[in-house]
């Protein structure tokens, strides 16, 4: 609040917050004051775009997938949330039906109304009332509901054992592998485990960089990462740029799919689910008009009365004229 009275229009960036805290902490400010958390919205959001391009690639139908996560965190949470938001729009379904197409799992097992513990309040929306048998592995939940899509979020490397990884590769013909966890020695499982144990089907995309990996029947595949800075720079810069008053679900919403439409029909085509890094001040400013234009629908910028009548072109003029550049002109080199 501080922060507000000094910069008015200023975002504030929320960070590395504990579960503890950081879910109230979004809640006590996010209509006060212009705010983010990248742990729960940004990581949500970066991971729902990955999924709304999976989806092309799986050839299943976005209301028939079934989630198991590892890990029941901010992040885990976070991105339960946003694709919850995605399942509603794109699979007509309302947020009660979409919750049930997710099952966490923490270090108690998964997460059930009556396992017996004091569950925090961000695990409530998703904690299970329908699953009556004690699951308290991995492999155990992954064996009794055979989901479509396996996501970690964990911390805890090698986490994805050969065994759960083929087991889920057992029910679906294509099956979604994202190993979130940061630095690479955390990551649930690497990209050649995932690709090698499902015979080259996986879907697959971590939060560690990992090399192409070509497989013993000649073929290579390209794994992309699903890395924060798709999203929270261009989510930023457009809440700013909009002067908006707090960053809504919307235009956490409108970020996603605007970086789900930056990947080409040929990185698509080879099994890329994100944009190439080299494209990263492009998708940043794509991001951006896409938060601005949303911003500016729902009422919530502080720009002038013409601006509601900007198109798009118009819009990404004035993001890119107002984009920071880290170089230095050749003049100003040559005095120095």
């Amino acid at each position: 609040m501080a922060v507000k009275e000094k910069w008015p229009k200023c975002l504030v960036q929320f960070e590395d917050f504990s579960n503890d805290h950081c879910f109230d902490l979004l809640s006590k400010y996010r209509e006060k004051l212009l705010c983010f958390n990248d742990d729960i919205q940004g990581t949500g959001a970066v991971i729902a775009a990955g999924f709304i391009n999976a989806v092309k690639l799986i050839g299943i139908p976005v209301e028939d997938h079934r989630f198991v996560f590892l890990g029941a965190g901010s992040a885990g949470v976070g991105v339960a949330d946003m694709l919850v938001k995605v399942l509603e729009e794109q699979g007509k379904m309302t947020t009660e039906e979409a919750r049930k197409r997710f099952y966490l799992v923490d270090t108690k097992g998964l997460v059930t109304t009556h396992r017996g513990d004091k569950l925090q309040s961000h695990k409530i929306p998703y904690a299970r009332t329908d699953v009556t048998d004690n699951l308290s592995t991995l492999l155990e939940v992954v064996r009794a509901i055979k989901p479509t899509g396996l996501i970690g979020l964990s911390g805890i490397g090698k986490s994805f054992t050969e065994e759960i990884i083929k087991e889920l590769g057992k029910h679906t013909k294509k099956p979604l592998i994202f190993s979130l966890s940061n630095p690479t020695s955390n990551s649930e499982c690497t990209a050649r485990e995932a690709y090698e144990w499902t015979e080259g089907r996986a879907v697959f995309e971590s939060g560690s960089p990992f090399d192409n990996v070509t497989l013993s029947n000649g073929v290579t595949y390209e794994p992309g990462q699903g890395n924060n800075m798709y999203i929270f720079p261009g989510l930023g810069f457009g809440a700013v740029l909009a002067h908006a008053t707090q960053v809504s679900d919307g235009m956490i919403l409108a970020a996603t799919k605007a970086l789900a439409e930056c990947v080409s029909e040929p990185d698509l085509a080879k099994g890329r689910i994100y944009p190439r890094i080299p494209q990263i001040r492009e998708i940043s400013a794509h991001v951006a008009v896409a938060v601005m234009e949303c911003a500016i629908s729902e009422g919530l910028a502080r720009l002038d009365a013409s601006s509601s009548s900007w198109s798009r072109s118009d819009l990404l003029k004035y993001v890119q004229e107002r984009m920071y550049s880290p170089s230095y002109d050749p003049s100003t080199l040559a005095r120095l």
